[in-house]
C-alpha cells in the first residue's frame, strides 16, 4: 500500500501537469452526500483522483488527537478511535460521511452546542492547491487564512489531504431522555438551559409539529439496563413520541440516524422488516447519485439545513408553517465558536448571537409548482439566517456575496488556485449544480 507522501505525490503531479480548461472535480472513494443535483455540470468534470486517501495515520491517546486522511469515513473513525477509550468532538449522523467532507460540506451534530462545527475541533490540515504545492495550515502559522476559509468551501480553494483534529474520552453507552414540550418558548428555554449549564453530553431533538417539540438530552455512561439499536425495523424519530428515553451503545448513539433522519423507507414495518437493512445511507444516496440524470427534479425531496440565530427562530417557524409546513424537522443547537473569516463583515456585524438551531428539512416532497429552495432563502436573508450549500441554491451573485466572504474568498483563491480549475464557490455550488456558468 503506497504511503501517505506518495499518495499526496501523485495528485500534486497530476495537478501540476494540468493544463486544460475543463473544471476538475474530486473523485472519491465514498459517496457524496450533497442532495443529487440531475442537471450538475459537475459530473462532466476531469476528476483528480483522491480515492486512495481514506485511511486514519495515527491516534495519539496522550493527547487525544487523531490524524487522518480525508476519505476516512466517521463509521471507520468511531470504530477505531473506541478501541483507544476515545471519540470524536463531532459525529456526523451518517456512517459514510468523511471527515474531510465534513469540513468542506460544514458538518455538524448532537455536541454542536458545546464544540461548534467539526472543522471547530480541527487543529491542522494538510491543504495541495490547484498547482500541487502542499501547505501546512493552522489556526496561527502564515497559513492561518486559508486553514478557516477552506470551511465551507466545496474542495475549491485546494485539496484536504491530511487532517489533524481533536478526541474526547469516552464511555461505553449513552443514555437518552426524551423532553417533551408543547411550544416553542419552552422548548426553547429548555435548549437554553442545557447549553448554559452544559450538563449534558449530547444535545439535539425533534420538532415533530408547531405544538409537539422533544428535546433529546442525552450523556455518556458506563452502563446500560439494555440498549436498541436503530438500523433495522425501529425509527428514531418515531421512537421520541411515545418512549420516555433510550439506551444504545456509543457508537449506535452516532448513527442512529444513519438510515433516515426525520423520513424512513421503507415506511411501514413489513417493509422495514425485509428490507431496511439495506437501506443505509450509502446504499439509498449511491442509488439516486447513479440514476439522478433520469429522474424528474420534482421527485427528489426537498432537503435542506437552516441556521438561525436564536432569538429569531420563532421568526423562522412562524413563516415556515405558513410556507412550507413540511415536518417533522430535526433540530440541532449550534454554538459559534468565532467570528467566522469565511462570512460576510456585513453578515457578523448583525449576528452577534452565540447560539444557533440548524432545522433541517429531510424527505419533502415538491408540493405543485413553488421553488420551496428559494423561498427558504428569501426568508433567510431577512432575518440573517443562512443554510447549507449541499442542496439547491437560487441566490444571486449579490445575494450570495452579502453573507459569504468575498474578499477573503478572493484573497485565498488567488493564492491556492489562480486558474480557477476548482471554479469559484459561487458559481460551483449556486450555477454548475443548476446546469449553467462554465
Amino acid at each position: 500500500m503506497a504511503s501517505h507522501e506518495e499518495k499526496v505525490r501523485r495528485i500534486c503531479r497530476f495537478l501540476k501537469e494540468y493544463n486544460e480548461r475543463a473544471p476538475l472535480s474530486l473523485k472519491k472513494k465514498a459517496v457524496s452526500h450533497e442532495v443529487p443535483k440531475p442537471r450538475d455540470k459537475r459530473d462532466m468534470d476531469r476528476k483528480v483522483d483522491i480515492s486512495a486517501l481514506n485511511e486514519i495515520l495515527s491516534i495519539n491517546t496522550q493527547d487525544k488527537t487523531c490524524i487522518a486522511e480525508p476519505g476516512v469515513t466517521f463509521a471507520d473513525l468511531a470504530k477505531e478511535t473506541m478501541r483507544h477509550g476515545l471519540i470524536p468532538l463531532i459525529v456526523p449522523e451518517l456512517k459514510t460521511i468523511t471527515v474531510g467532507g465534513a469540513v468542506a460540506g460544514c458538518s455538524i451534530e448532537s455536541m454542536s452546542f458545546k464544540y461548534g462545527g467539526f472543522h471547530d475541533t480541527c487543529l491542522e490540515y494538510e491543504i495541495i492547491t490547484a498547482n500541487g504545492e502542499v501547505l501546512i495550515c493552522t489556526p496561527d502559522n502564515e497559513n492561518s487564512l486559508l486553514f478557516q476559509m477552506v470551511h465551507g468551501t466545496f474542495g475549491t480553494l485546494g485539496i484536504i489531504s491530511r487532517l489533524k483534529f481533536k478526541l474526547l474520552p469516552a464511555k461505553p453507552f449513552v443514555r437518552v431522555c426524551f423532553e417533551r414540550y408543547n411550544n416553542l418558548e419552552e422548548y426553547k428555554g429548555a435548549i437554553w438551559k442545557h447549553y448554559k449549564e452544559c450538563d449534558i453530553d449530547f444535545m439535539d431533538g425533534i420538532i415533530h409539529s408547531p405544538d409537539f417539540y422533544v428535546l433529546n438530552a442525552a450523556r455518556l455512561v458506563d452502563e446500560a439496563p439494555y440498549t436498541h439499536t436503530y438500523d433495522w425495523v425501529r425509527v428514531f424519530h418515531t421512537s421520541t413520541r411515545r418512549r420516555e428515553g433510550d439506551y444504545l451503545k456509543t457508537i449506535d448513539y452516532f448513527f442512529r440516524y444513519d438510515r433516515g433522519v426525520t423520513h424512513t423507507c421503507p415506511v411501514s414495518f413489513i417493509g422495514r422488516l425485509c428490507l431496511r437493512k439495506f437501506f443505509g445511507s450509502d446504499f439509498s444516496l449511491r442509488l439516486a447519485n447513479t440514476f439522478k440524470r433520469y429522474l424528474p427534479s420534482r421527485i427528489i425531496p426537498v432537503t435542506v439545513d437552516v441556521f438561525i440565530p436564536f432569538s429569531r427562530v420563532g421568526t423562522f417557524l412562524d413563516f415556515y408553517t405558513r410556507e412550507v409546513h413540511h415536518y417533522p424537522l430535526w433540530c440541532v443547537p449550534y454554538k459559534k465558536v468565532r467570528n467566522y473569516e469565511w462570512l460576510s463583515e456585513e453578515f457578523t456585524g448583525s449576528n452577534t448571537e452565540e447560539l444557533f438551531i440548524d432545522l433541517a428539512v429531510y424527505g419533502m416532497k415538491d408540493k405543485g409548482d413553488k421553488n420551496y429552495y428559494r423561498i427558504i432563502e428569501e426568508e433567510l436573508m431577512k432575518i440573517g439566517g443562512i443554510k447549507t450549500l449541499i442542496s439547491g441554491n437560487y441566490y444571486t451573485e449579490e445575494e450570495f456575496w452579502r453573507t459569504w466572504n468575498r474578499d477573503n474568498y478572493r484573497k485565498i483563491k488567488n493564492m491556492t488556485d489562480p486558474e480557477d480549475k476548482f471554479r469559484d464557490l459561487y458559481v460551483k455550488t449556486c450555477l454548475a449544480t443548476r446546469g449553467l456558468g462554465r
